[in-house]
């Protein structure tokens, strides 16, 4: 009898111990199945890209670097052949030769020849002056004595006048060739030098995109035409990027921002460089408008939750990182 009862509780025993532990068990489950994921965002490097283009179209000659290809500030990039700016700098400096030419003209003033046949003009004038004058004073003392008529007298006297006009245009006109062109022309002769001037120098401008250089010390990621190829006025030729200028954007709802702030330290892995962990410090968010994705979340009598661009940068170079690499972040 006693053996049965001591069986009997070690039975009840078992089975209270067994419910204990399916009571932990399911305890567990719940615990993990309940507790919510962490929420995983992911981002995506990216750098800054250049784009180069000429200011005048040509056709491609030549290029002097490959895409994957790292260049330097002011290398040489892209031969291009722009036949039109050369026929631009021809007529460019061949204006500039014709003003100069006005200029010079206007400068040096009449040519020794035409001085001396204005000088000549103006001496005959004087000697044609002086004889009217004698003729003058003469039929003036005739007709003060009574000897001609008033009208002997009234013609001498306006001969006598019609020289004098005479001489004073000859003695301008001397004058104006000694003393060359007007001060207007020749400032307006100057003017068009510069003109001239101006109009090479911007030829000249263009002359120099022939030759297509770097801006930004950077790695080639694209070429766009082919050798032979006709590019437009301002059509791209190529891409650089700017690998030291590198951030990672995310698109973040929310609802999920409130942990995060503009120079906060964030951390993220990146799966192509074996998980490998970064610290980056947020700079920049933005909503991303009406065309960004929403997340709809009256149904469950709440609200909708906008979607943010944030950027951030990360603290030290990450080598090995390229744009377009995905870098993920946990927010617990």
């Amino acid at each position: 009898m006693d053996s049965n009862k001591k069986f009997t509780i070690s039975n009840m025993m078992l089975a209270f111990i067994a419910v204990l532990v399916v009571i932990g068990l399911v305890a567990l489950a719940g615990f993990f199945l309940l507790t919510p994921p962490a929420e995983v965002i992911m981002g995506q490097a990216e750098a800054t890209e250049v784009r180069v283009s000429g200011k005048v179209p040509g056709r491609i000659i030549a290029y002097r670097f490959a895409e994957g290809d790292h260049v330097k500030a002011g290398d040489t990039l892209v031969f291009l052949d722009t036949p039109e700016v050369l026929a631009k700098m021809q007529q460019a400096e061949a204006a500039r030769s014709a003003a100069e030419a006005q200029n010079m003209k206007a400068r040096k003033g009449a040519r020794s020849q035409e001085i001396a046949g204005a000088y000549e003009l103006w001496q005959k004038s004087k000697a044609g002056l002086e004889i009217a004058r004698k003729s003058f004073e003469r039929i003036e003392n005739l007709y003060n004595k009574g000897v001609v008529s008033a009208q002997k007298r009234d013609e001498a006297e306006a001969n006598y006048k019609a020289m004098a006009a005479t001489e004073k245009a000859a003695r301008s006109q001397y004058d104006m060739a000694i003393e060359g062109a007007r001060s207007e022309d020749k400032a307006a002769a100057a003017a068009l030098v510069a003109q001239a001037e101006g109009a090479v120098a911007e030829v000249e401008s263009y002359m120099k995109e022939r030759v297509l250089v770097s801006p930004i010390d950077g790695e080639i990621s694209e070429r766009f035409p082919e050798v032979g190829e006709l590019v437009g006025t301002g059509a791209p030729v190529m891409n650089i990027l700017d690998m030291d200028d590198m951030w990672v954007s995310f698109s973040i709802r929310e609802d999920l921002l409130s942990s995060i702030r503009i120079g906060d330290e964030v951390k993220g892995f990146i799966p192509a460089l074996n998980n490998k962990e970064i610290v980056m410090k947020v700079y920049y968010m933005k909503d991303m408008g009406t065309y960004a994705a929403w997340k709809a979340t009256k149904t469950t009598g709440q609200y909708d939750s906008k979607t943010f661009e944030v950027r951030a940068r990360p603290v030290e170079k990450v080598l090995g990182l390229r744009p377009g690499m995905s870098v993920i972040m946990e927010r617990k």
